[in-house]
């Protein structure tokens, strides 16, 4: 689906929602580091994505990798772990909850 004019494969709505997180609050996409694509979730990218997982590297955190459902700003790594689950410029929340998931994109 193509939201903010970026391609986030797996997403059932335009603020990154898909069938697995699909709260309120479930609005971001994180480009995947293996295949450089968006997907709203990790089981997205398993059912959607290249077939390789791999991680961000901690050196590449300055990176832009996840994209805000609600205004479309693309985040660095940094910006977005940094957030405290609140876009820094939209302010629309992000799930707290998807800290817990860190390390399936993220090497921490």
């Amino acid at each position: 689906m193509l939201i903010h004019n970026k391609d986030v494969k797996g997403a059932i709505d335009s603020e990154t929602r898909c069938k697995h997180y699909h709260e309120p609050n479930d609005r971001i996409a994180i480009k995947f580091y293996c295949c450089n694509e968006y997907f709203p979730c990790i089981a997205c990218h398993h059912e959607h994505g290249c077939g390789i997982q791999k991680v961000w590297p901690r050196e590449k955190f300055d990176m832009k990798a996840v994209l805000c459902g609600s205004c479309g700003t693309e985040l660095t790594i940094k910006e977005y772990l940094e957030s405290k689950s609140i876009c820094p410029i939209c302010l629309k929340f992000f799930n707290p909850g998807c800290s817990i998931h860190y390390h399936y994109y993220f090497a921490m």
